[in-house]
């Protein structure tokens, strides 16, 4: 194992629909939680990474506002951004910074209030998501992006309604025990029984999507806290490195790509990446945090990392095997779907919850076993782009 880059402080805000301080102050919660885990004051940290998408910022050039708050400067400081999978870039960015020699230690804060705009206007935006010349001018949203592969999903592979309902009580089932997730309602299948009104989760958003397979807006942030050996080693006691790293693009237009039948192609890549620099397989990982912005996203996923074939996903989900006390857990912190998807936060969260599963730290959500290697999947946009990190303890 690669002991180079560790992971010595994590710390996640409450994921809430409604937060009512500034984003200095959001930034804040889980900057103070990160830094307390990892025993550090800010005149130890090199420099700092700030994570959002802009889009749902009122504030322009976040990272100088934010990093003012915090008390780290005259550090430098940047921005990064990959919508929904700015974080796990900001690691990414982190991780080559400590690995060149440039600095030793590296915070990287994702964080958004999406409730500063409307429901609408969250919507236009994720729309100009897409190609703002070719495809958002005809009022393509994320919903209905994703309701494109769960339709080549259905007609090729045989997925069923009942398997995305599946995913997503599954969901529900550790959303319940996560204090930090904005949905802690459990979820069964009555709740999507079509022509019932009470059937919350049956309403139609994108055919075959229906509410209960998306996730919701939050407002949150994460933080992570990353070390090169020496600081890693003299300031933590339980150091989880940095073991393998992969990231990859797609086309932004829909019309670029070729089959909507294999998924989300940056998966693949990605993972491909990351097994190889950790010098493990998919078999080896114990437990895993993937992008289940819709239910049909996470099914896509276990096949992106390997988990299973190309179109027997479904398999999954229907065995159970991705519960916690299956073949290989996945998203045992409610995922996206109960967590929700503060989206600049959304990566670091990820990394916290395997950080804490690695560290035998995870409460309630723990994975038996002492798991030693922990995978997360972060996705930025349809499949725009997608980063993998592997993540390992001594």
């Amino acid at each position: 194992m690669k002991k180079e880059v560790a992971i010595i402080g994590v710390g996640q805000s409450s994921f809430v629909r409604g937060y009512e301080g500034s984003i200095r102050e959001l930034a804040f919660e889980a900057f103070r939680e990160a830094m307390q885990d990892a025993g550090l004051t800010q005149k130890e940290v090199d420099a700092s990474i700030f994570c959002s998408a802009p889009e749902y910022d009122k504030q322009r050039s976040p990272a100088g506002v934010l990093a003012e708050y915090l008390g780290l400067i005259p550090q430098p400081t940047l921005y990064v951004e990959t919508v929904c999978s700015s974080s796990s870039t900001g690691i990414r960015v982190a991780y080559g910074m400590i690995k060149s020699g440039l600095h030793d230690v590296v915070v990287v804060l994702g964080f958004q209030k999406m409730s500063e705009i409307t429901s609408a206007e969250s919507q236009e935006r994720m729309g100009r998501g897409a190609d703002i010349q070719w495809e958002a001018p005809f009022g393509t949203m994320m919903p209905a992006y994703y309701a494109l592969y769960a339709q080549a999903y259905m007609a090729k592979h045989g997925l069923t309604h009942d398997d995305l309902m599946n995913v997503r009580i599954k969901s529900s089932t550790y959303g319940v025990i996560n204090d930090r997730a904005v949905y802690r309602k459990p979820v069964k299948p009555e709740d999507f029984k079509q022509g019932d009104p009470e059937a919350k989760m049956a309403g139609p958003v994108a055919w075959p999507l229906r509410v209960g397979d998306c996730c919701a807006n939050a407002d949150g942030s994460s933080c992570i806290i990353l070390a090169n050996a020496e600081k890693a080693k003299a300031f933590s006691k339980k150091p989880v490195w940095v073991i393998g790293i992969g990231a990859a693009s797609e086309a932004v237009n829909m019309a670029a790509r070729p089959d909507f039948t294999k998924g989300l192609s940056v998966g693949y890549a990605a993972a491909a990446q990351a097994y190889k620099m950790a010098g493990v397989t998919a078999k080896e990982v114990k437990v895993a945090e993937v992008h289940d912005c819709f239910t049909i996203a996470e099914i896509m996923a276990y096949e992106g990392l390997g988990f299973a074939s190309t179109g027997e996903g479904k398999q999954l989900i229907r065995e159970k095997a991705t519960y916690k006390e299956g073949r290989i857990p996945v998203n045992v912190d409610g995922g996206l779907l109960s967590k929700g998807h503060p989206i600049g936060a959304t990566g670091g969260s990820q990394i916290r919850t395997i950080v804490l599963q690695l560290r035998g730290e995870a409460g309630a959500m723990q994975v038996a076993g002492e798991p030693d290697i922990g995978l997360v999947h972060n996705i930025g946009g349809v499949g725009l782009y997608g980063n993998v990190t592997i993540l390992g303890r001594d």
